[in-house]
């Protein structure tokens, strides 16, 4: 993966990148973090998504679906590739995809599209098509 900066990249200037690649979405700073609240639309035949990602500068990126609320597919199996609570499993962490040299607008923003657009491909067919590592087992899918 392509590394855009040496140094981490601080909340003020994740929220710049934010802010200037997506003005639609409302970002805030928060004390210790970068609140992002958007829209996704993975394709024009999907739904739309309100999503809440939270992100403190070297740790995990905290994403959530708040609207419409994820469902188990027509199988009734578990939704693949989150964390406890749903929150959205993006990446996976011992690869180091992702870290603080990197900008959350654009990695992280387009991964949570990509994921829609599996987990919607996951309803249909019961496959998850998007590859990875499921918590919980050691063989890549």
């Amino acid at each position: 993966m392509r590394k855009y900066w040496k140094n981490k990249l601080e909340i003020p200037i994740q929220y710049a990148n934010v802010k200037k690649e997506y003005p639609q979405f409302k970002a805030s700073i928060l004390r210790d973090s970068l609140l992002i609240k958007g829209n996704l639309q993975p394709t024009p035949r999907s739904s739309t998504y309100h999503f809440k990602l939270r992100y403190y500068v070297g740790k995990r990126p905290k994403i959530k679906i708040t609207k419409p609320e994820l469902k188990r597919n027509f199988k009734n199996e578990k939704i693949p590739h989150v964390y406890s609570g749903n929150e959205l499993c993006l990446y996976y962490p011992q690869y180091k995809e992702f870290d603080a040299k990197c900008k959350v607008s654009e990695y992280i923003i387009p991964w949570i599209s990509l994921w829609l657009y599996y987990y919607e491909i996951w309803h249909i067919t019961g496959e998850w098509l998007g590859g990875g590592i499921h918590l919980g087992t050691k063989q890549n899918d």
